[in-house]
């Protein structure tokens, strides 16, 4: 194989790759931008003016729909794999990944059932390209890419945009300057009135990228000719036009071999009058070489950005498979390996939230600082205090007899049951932190990148960790709750003794009051006392709440969130350490399709150092 055929076909191969592994068309990622950074052809022409046909004849095959009316309704990337001489033809479509067409009959009728699949049988347009590869020792390495004939009206069962819509798709491919125009008019027609040289002056003004092509040169009124054309007077490109003979209807209906074409297309030049002096520069093979040999131009002048998009694309690739990870081990010691390294990576991530490494971790000092404190505030002490309460309390305590001086009873079963209150507050807030732990573990084994690959140890871990939160929150409850049980077990006794002494003036101060302790003043100030001591509680568990929570819970969830998986883990046989690494089949296609990518480009960059540059 030539310099020049080792050249293109390595482009051809890179363009192959990048549409097999979904990164051709329209995207903003490198890959993307490698396709559309390599050369490719677009054949553009109106209806009818034989576009079809130039592409049959450079492959050498009758493949393509025809009929009348607009026939190509979706661009047909076509990819040209030139193979050893001897070696059969075949076709292969993206959307068919295992199914090689040796029948070119089926190819074109394929091509009809994909077009109709997406547009539907109508004579509606998509934007959304065919890829067909044919492999054949009878073509060039060439990438072209049919469109949508040009039109200036729209026929019934179109929609009125039609035209414009059209246009639109065939501008979207050759305004790349990377694109090179293949404009095909007929030279029965004047070529003022071609639609693919206005569309072409129009992208590429200064001609570089177009090269033009004169069809149906033997379908002419006799006595007229295209030398005009052909030889630059009419219309002037930087690129030679080329002239081609297509097959007739009659040949077309007869089934004739396009290589039999091919033969009476080189007849017809070189004893024609008019063009035999351009016979060597005529025909669809010639058209095939010269597009080739000006690809090898383009890509000679294009390697060092090919190179560059070549190398930025190996190192984006190695950094995803570092981030999608290598492929498991089959081995029980690996495996468990990897499950522990995956384990801690969670738990890592989990500690960072806690600790302020990465957000969440405040939530929980938030319901220490906010919300136990609200809560506190909203007990009904008042209603438990109110004058009328702390009668009853203190009349039921004293029973049959009534108390002499202090009445003691009462003061317990009212301190008693406002010291209940505070359960509710302290469950609240072992609810509350556990709410944030289980959706700080969730967090956590979304940011896991090495956890992604796994949903099956992810669900288990996620389980484990769930499972052992369940269980601090319940130490944690029992913990609040004998805090609270511990204030109404044993009352500070220093706090009455402190109290100032209800006296009455018998024996003592003649100018003091007499206390009535059956009255409302003894009942407020029975009330009011137990308020100051309940008060008095509410501050010490506003400190001692946070502690035992954080003791049962938090510390506990840093410490040995997955203790028990571990000792579970260690029991575990191959077999099931297998399933716990069972991965995502979408990320392990994306791993293949990356591992795929980059064997390519590295071979790539290894091939496009190796050829020689010289001519």
């Amino acid at each position: 194989m030539t310099t020049m055929e080792s050249l293109i076909g390595l482009v051809n191969r890179i363009q192959q790759a990048c549409t097999v592994l979904g990164d051709y068309g329209g995207g903003d990622n490198t890959f993307s931008s490698l396709w559309e950074a390599l050369p490719s052809v677009a054949v553009v022409g109106g209806q009818s003016s034989g576009k079809s046909s130039v592409l049959e004849s450079i492959v050498g095959r009758d493949f393509l729909p025809r009929g009348s009316g607009i026939v190509t309704r979706r661009p047909l990337v076509l990819q040209l794999h030139k193979t050893d001489e001897g070696s059969q033809e075949y076709a292969e479509f993206l959307h068919l990944p295992k199914r090689r067409f040796t029948d070119f009959g089926a190819v074109r009728n394929e091509i009809q059932e994909e077009t109709d699949r997406i547009t539907g049988k109508t004579k509606q347009i998509s934007p959304v390209p065919i890829h067909l590869s044919i492999y054949s020792p009878n073509v060039v390495n060439l990438t072209l890419i049919d469109l949508p004939g040009l039109t200036k009206v729209a026929v019934e069962g179109q929609p009125e945009t039609i035209v414009e819509d059209i246009e639109t798709m065939v501008r979207s491919y050759v305004e790349k300057p990377n694109c090179i125009i293949l404009a095909i008019s007929p030279a029965n027609q004047d070529i003022a009135t071609s639609d693919a040289i206005k569309l072409a002056r129009e992208v590429d003004p200064s001609g570089d990228r177009t090269f033009g092509v004169l069809t149906k040169l033997d379908l002419m009124d006799k006595g007229t000719n295209a030398l005009d054309v052909l030889e630059g007077r009419s219309y002037r490109l930087q690129h030679p036009w080329v002239g081609i003979v297509n097959r007739s209807q009659a040949d077309i209906n007869k089934n004739v071999d396009m290589i039999v074409a091919r033969r009476k297309e080189r007849e017809y030049f070189a004893t024609s009058p008019d063009y035999g002096h351009l016979a060597s520069k005529m025909g669809s093979e010639y058209l095939a070489r010269l597009l080739s040999q000006h690809l090898e131009n383009v890509i000679r002048s294009r390697i060092p950005s090919i190179t560059s998009l070549i190398n930025k694309s190996i190192d984006e690739l190695e950094s995803e498979m570092d981030h999608l990870g290598r492929p498991i081990a089959l081995d029980a010691g690996a495996q468990l390996y990897t499950v522990l390294e995956v384990c801690r990576a969670f738990e890592r991530i989990f500690k960072e939230h806690l600790d302020g490494g990465r957000p969440g971790g405040d939530r929980i000092y938030g319901v220490f600082d906010n919300q136990l404190p609200a809560a506190l505030k909203k007990l009904p002490f008042d209603r438990h205090l109110s004058l009328q309460n702390v009668r009853r309390v203190v009349s039921e305590a004293d029973g049959y007899q009534p108390h002499l001086i202090a009445p003691e009873q009462g003061y317990r079963r009212l301190i008693e049951g406002a010291l209940n209150y505070f359960r509710g507050p302290a469950e609240a807030s072992v609810d509350a932190v556990h709410f944030v732990l289980k959706e700080l573990v969730r967090k956590s084994i979304g940011e896991t990148q090495e956890l992604k690959r796994f949903p099956t140890l992810q669900a288990d871990i996620a389980a484990a960790a769930n499972e052992a939160l369940e269980r601090f929150r319940d130490e944690s409850k029992k913990t609040v709750v004998r805090l609270v049980d511990m204030e109404s077990s044993y009352l500070t006794v220093d706090f009455f003794r402190k109290l100032p002494q209800e006296v009455d003036n018998k024996g003592g101060n003649p100018q003091a009051p007499v206390t009535d302790r059956y009255g409302e003043g003894h009942f407020r100030r029975i009330g009011s006392n137990v308020s100051s001591y309940v008060g008095m509680v509410s501050d010490t568990l506003k400190n001692t709440i946070p502690k035992a929570v954080v003791f049962c819970q938090v510390k506990e969830a840093k410490q040995s969130l997955l203790a028990r998986f571990y000792t579970q883990l260690g029991k575990k046989e191959g077999k099931q350490l297998s399933q716990m690494l069972d991965e995502d089949p979408a990320l392990m296609e994306r791993r293949q399709q990356c591992a795929k990518r980059l064997e390519l480009y590295k071979a790539a960059r290894d091939e496009i150092d190796s050829v020689s540059w010289t001519r």
